[in-house]
């Protein structure tokens, strides 16, 4: 079996365990000596310890493949002074998808109305974070010191910092020469151990999809259904619809081998709900399976997982016409206009903040006139969106790095067309990982 199908099978197999746990631990008639067992021991002991450890592994790639990939691609692009374009294209496309993403939300959630006749606006309390000043958001995409940019781990300042070492690196002459070749080693071995920890990917997946699903339930999509799939099916049509129209018309390549290649992507970001912690695999899966040069997905990979925000921007739209709908509130023509603006602006203005989505939407409501408290209504059900909208933004940075490489002829077509790219070492050496 190849990797991709064990990560899947793996995360059907944690979702399957996870909701049979989740009626076992809520049945009156288990014993609750084996209810403290299963929940204390397997679900509170085993699962999350082994869940916890998968992503903190992955977090551990992330920032060193960062800094690595991007000073390769800013060092090997430095003397042709195509950075600039590159970064132009690569904002605008993220730019771009964000706001088609917002207003098609907005389109489908007026279509649906998933709010109609639903009486929860009593229940409704939530506090929102503040969002800081735009000022400061962008005085703080500047480090002042790059190494505690790396250990706190903002990526927009170790991006800055990655270019600026990178362009340096270019204009050096022989010594410059010298640090690019040892990043470039770093980066091999940096991408080695992306791969080792690929091989052990589906026993981190099931672990965190069996502890989720065991808390949460699937009954936990009752009460917001029409809310949950209108949502869903907003993210499914970007993801599929939007995002294959926009690779063959700026591509001219095939957006079926594109979705093939990206299953194993899917799976991370699903199962961990963080384009950042899983940056090591789509950046893997862009370079090596897709074949955009080091030189372009060093940068437009690292940046959409910190900016590229499309799921994000899908929820907010749905979520500001549901809770508008709830509260009984008419939204204008400008209102549906602020919202899109917004949606799209704060993906950039509030990328390093915790809770980003929460942020946004309260952002996004409080532009709109809609009260933040409405937020809480739909928290029940968010976690579970957020592990499409992940998969969603994966799919966004992959398209846009590829339509980027392309218009730059740093793109290898052969890679992009052979099935058998980048097949995985741990794929052909299954005792290997039994063993470990």
């Amino acid at each position: 079996m190849s990797l991709t199908n064990r990560i899947l099978t793996a995360m059907v197999a944690g979702i399957l365990l996870g909701s049979l746990l989740n009626l076992l631990l809520q049945s009156a008639a288990m014993s609750g000596q084996i209810q403290i067992f299963l929940q204390e021991y397997l679900v509170d002991g085993l699962l999350d310890m082994v869940g916890r450890i998968f992503i903190a592994s992955l977090k551990l790639l992330v920032v060193p493949l960062v800094l690595v990939s991007l000073i390769c691609g800013a060092s090997s692009l430095g003397d042709s002074a195509r950075m600039g374009p590159i970064a132009v294209k690569t904002l605008c496309f993220y730019l771009a998808t964000t706001a088609i993403a917002v207003s098609f939300a907005l389109i489908f959630a007026v279509m649906i109305g998933p709010g109609e006749n639903v009486q929860m606006a009593g229940q409704a309390e939530f506090q929102a974070a503040e969002p800081p000043p735009l000022v400061e958001v962008l005085v703080n995409i500047f480090p002042d010191n790059p190494i505690r940019a790396m250990a706190d781990g903002k990526m927009l300042q170790i991006i800055v910092f990655a270019l600026l070492l990178g362009y340096a690196i270019s204009h050096a002459g022989e010594p410059g020469k010298r640090i690019a070749a040892f990043f470039r080693d770093m980066e091999s071995v940096v991408m080695r151990m992306v791969g080792i920890l690929m091989g052990l990917a589906p026993y981190g997946v099931f672990a965190l999809l069996a502890k989720l699903f065991s808390t949460l339930g699937i009954s936990a999509i009752a009460d917001l259904a029409a809310y949950f799939f209108t949502v869903l099916i907003a993210l499914l049509f970007h993801a599929l619809v939007v995002y294959s129209l926009l690779f063959k018309s700026f591509s001219g390549l095939s957006p079926r081998i594109m979705i093939t290649k990206m299953r194993s992507v899917w799976a991370f970001a699903f199962s961990t709900a963080s384009s950042g912690a899983t940056l090591p695999i789509t950046l893997r899966t862009v370079e090596r399976k897709l074949g955009v040069h080091n030189s372009v997905a060093g940068f437009t990979v690292p940046l959409g997982a910190t900016i590229n925000m499309d799921g994000t921007a899908i929820m907010q739209g749905v979520a500001t016409v549901f809770i508008a709908q709830v509260y009984g509130v008419d939204l204008s023509v400008s209102a549906f206009i602020t919202v899109i603006l917004t949606a799209t602006l704060a993906s950039i203005g509030t990328a390093a903040v915790p809770g980003v989505g929460l942020v946004t939407l309260a952002l996004v409501l409080g532009q709109a006139g809609l009260p933040v408290e409405g937020i809480a209504l739909i928290i029940g059900v968010d976690r579970l969106l957020d592990m499409v909208r992940t998969a969603v933004n994966v799919t966004g940075d992959a398209t846009v790095s590829v339509i980027v490489a392309k218009s730059e002829n740093q793109f290898d077509e052969s890679v992009f067309l052979n099935p058998r790219a980048d097949i995985d070492q741990t794929d052909e050496a299954e005792p290997v990982v039994a063993v470990v």
